[in-house]
């Protein structure tokens, strides 16, 4: 396991939960694969509700892919990074988006910009009362103190089973998921926090 500095344990918890993810997708064979994706998308059903806005992200390597889910929700927005520390969200189908900053895929400048009630969350960890530990730039955070502030948003994360642990770190800035699903488990964050 990785050593964890008591000053700062986020990025040894980043390395360590990226590792886990990157070794547990790495064992399992593409149809595996997919097979536990579909059944992520029955697994939060329950969450989902009726959202008039829905956004998404584009999964990158081993992130738990949410295409399925996507299939549920219908037309929905994906993540722009619209300049330092500012995330946008703008309605694009997955064959429209393109190239952004570290090359995940994000909508073009001119797609039609909304503001989200429901987001899926990518996550390298998080716990069943909905501390998330993110990559480390503070988008998702940012995006939702400011979504939350303007109304209600309700933020499910998904994840791979190894990617939920009982305890993380978490900085009064952070902002809790409502909910978390992986393949087999639904959990209701705001009954857990």
């Amino acid at each position: 396991m990785t050593a964890i500095h008591p000053d700062d344990p986020k990025p040894a918890l980043r390395a360590f939960f990226r590792q886990q993810r990157a070794a547990h997708v790495a064992a399992m064979a593409p149809a595996a694969r997919e097979s536990l994706e579909r059944q992520l998308a029955g697994i939060i059903a329950p969450a989902l509700g009726r959202p008039r806005h829905p956004a998404s992200y584009a999964s990158v390597g081993a992130e738990i892919d949410p295409r399925f889910v996507e299939e549920r929700l219908g037309p929905h927005a994906f993540p722009r990074i619209a300049g330092p520390g500012e995330m946008t969200f703008h309605i694009a189908a997955w064959r429209d988006l393109v190239p952004g900053p570290m090359n995940i895929p994000q909508p073009a400048p001119m797609a039609p910009r909304i503001e989200p009630d429901l987001l899926l969350v990518p996550l390298l960890a998080a716990t069943p009362a909905g501390v998330r530990l993110g990559q480390g730039g503070g988008y998702y955070d940012r995006a939702l103190a400011r979504l939350r502030a303007a109304g209600a948003v309700l933020a499910i994360g998904l994840a791979w089973d190894v990617q939920v642990t009982d305890d993380l770190p978490s900085e009064p800035w952070d902002q809790r998921l409502d909910w978390l699903a992986t393949p087999t488990r639904l959990f209701d964050c705001r009954r857990a926090g």
